[in-house]
Order: C-alpha cells, then structure tokens, then sequence
C-alpha cells in the first residue's frame, strides 16, 4: 500500500489499483473483500491527498467534478443495494481486469497526446455539469460499487479525451470524485447494515496509517518528477495485472472465456477511441465559434470560474 498510495495521489487510479489485485491475486482472498478494502482504504489515502490538494489549491475541473459527486451520491449507492450483492466474484475480477487494462493500453497508446494537452476545453458549465452527473450516476452504479475503485478513471478519461484537459487539471479532479465515493461507499454499507467482508478491518488497520501519509505525498513528488513517467509505469502494471487474472483463473473462464475477456478490452479502448473523436469534434467546433460570440474564451482552465 505505500505503493498504491504513492498511486492514489499521483494518478488517475485509486490506491486500490494495487490493494485489490494483491489481496485478490497474490492473497487469494475473495474479490468481494477486495471491493471493500479498496473503499475503505481510499477513505483515508485518497481524503487525506483531497484536502492537500485542495490546501494547496491545485487547479480542477469545477463543474464536471461537482457533477459527477452529485451522480455519483444516488449512483453509487444504488449499485451497492442493487447490483453489487448479485455479481459474482469472478465478474468482479474480470470487471477490474478488464477497465484497468483498457486504461493502461490507451495510456501506453496515448500518453504523449494526453501529457501534451495545456488548459481545459470550456464548453458549457451546465454541459459539463450535466456530463458530470450521468458519468457519475453510471460509474458510480456499474464500476465503483462493484470494485471499489474506477469512477476516478471515468472522470478522467473523459477530462482528457473529451474536453482535453492538462493532467495538472484532470488528476488532481479524478483524486478528489474517489475520495468522495470511497466515503460515500463506506458509510453505505455501514449505516445500511450491509457492513464490510471480514477481514477488511484488520487490512485497513495495518495500511491506514501508510496511506495516510503516502497519497499527499504521492501528489508532492508528482508536481517534481512529472505525472507520464508515473503514468507510463502504472499503465504497465494496469496490463500486467489483467495477464496475472486470466493466467490465475484460466481453468474457470477456459478458452471461450480469455478470448471473451480480451474483446472486453478491445471494445473498452473502441469506447475510448469514440470519446477521443467526439472531443476533438467538439473542441474544433467550440474553437471555431469567434469569442464574442460565446462570451467566453475558447480555452481557459474551468477551475478558475
């Protein structure tokens, strides 16, 4: 966890990125208490790296943010009443394996075009308040409350696909939407009576005061060394650990099943190519709008509204 938490504040994935594959894979314990260890994990690394990037008043994207926290506040606890109890621990895996890996190919793919990117594409703030809602109505329902981790990565993805935000923007954004949703997954399961899997407690008890310290200082270090070098190693790591799941449970998913898992993959990056087209068609229509007409510039950084 002190390198998942390293993760957590300098990067767009949660410090359950490395918790749940390590408890899953390497522990072998079930999928289901790796969820859980990711939510309440993340309530402390990913809070404390929150408030010191808030202390330090790093730049993010307002209105997209405040959306996605307002879609995610129904999404993710329907998803832990609803869809959650009824995936079975194999699709959680393979739900991790597969998000993770797409992310970590379209970075490996993509990083000189997404660490190349400066300022944030405006559109509209109620657009992309409202993108933010749905985006964090659905990841919250589908992806967060099943694995514990990934509306960070949604949120970014769409930063910096879409309105092609600075990493400097986007990260520091997608930190902040994982903090609230890994309290807000917490205090879900806790006050519903729905509680946490066992062994969750004793996990926490041993990585919190790691990750307490290591996220902020995750953010620190990233402002020094630059975030493609992070990115790049834990884009490879994103890869590696979908190769680690389909070697460990090739006996359950047989052929049919890797093959099925691998298309996964390739149509999440087809999603992500489509987003990464869309984006473009809408920067170039909002950047061929004269400024008066808008009354607004046609890039500037959102967070400074």
């Amino acid at each position: 966890m002190a390198i998942g938490s390293y993760a957590a504040g300098s990067t767009p994935m949660g410090g359950g990125t490395v918790g749940f594959p390590v408890l899953v894979l390497l522990f072998e314990l079930p999928a289901s208490l790796g969820r859980d260890f990711s939510f309440a994990i993340q309530a402390i690394g990913m809070t404390s790296a929150s408030i010191f990037i808030l202390a330090r008043r790093q730049p993010l994207a307002n209105a997209m943010l405040s959306g996605a926290i307002v879609g995610s506040l129904v999404g993710t606890p329907l998803g832990i009443f609803f869809i959650a109890p009824y995936v079975p621990e194999l699709w959680i895996k393979l739900i991790f394996a597969v998000v993770w890996a797409s992310f970590g190919l379209l970075h490996l793919f993509r990083i000189n075009e997404i660490a190349g990117h400066t300022g944030m594409t405006e559109f509209n703030e109620k657009w992309d308040f409202k993108f933010g809602m749905w985006l964090g109505l659905l990841a919250g329902a589908t992806i967060t409350s099943s694995t514990g981790v990934g509306i960070d990565m949604v949120l970014y993805t769409a930063l910096v696909l879409v309105c092609r935000a600075d990493l400097k923007i986007a990260i520091p954004t997608s930190v902040v939407i994982m903090a609230f949703n890994s309290v807000l997954g917490v205090a879900t399961k806790i006050f519903s009576g729905q509680g946490l899997q066992a062994g969750v407690y004793e996990n926490w008890l041993a990585a919190a005061p790691v990750v307490a310290l290591g996220a902020p200082l995750g953010v620190f270090i990233v402002a020094k060394i630059g975030r493609k070098p992070t990115l790049l190693v834990v884009a490879t790591l994103c890869v590696g650990q979908f190769i680690w799941t389909l070697f460990s449970e090739q006996k359950l998913l047989g052929i049919p099943g890797i093959l099925i898992s691998i298309l996964a993959v390739a149509i999440c990056l087809g999603g992500f190519e489509l987003l990464r087209r869309w984006g473009g068609k809408l920067v170039g229509e909002r950047q061929a709008l004269p400024a008066n007409h808008t009354g607004e510039n046609t890039t500037a950084s959102s967070f400074a509204k």
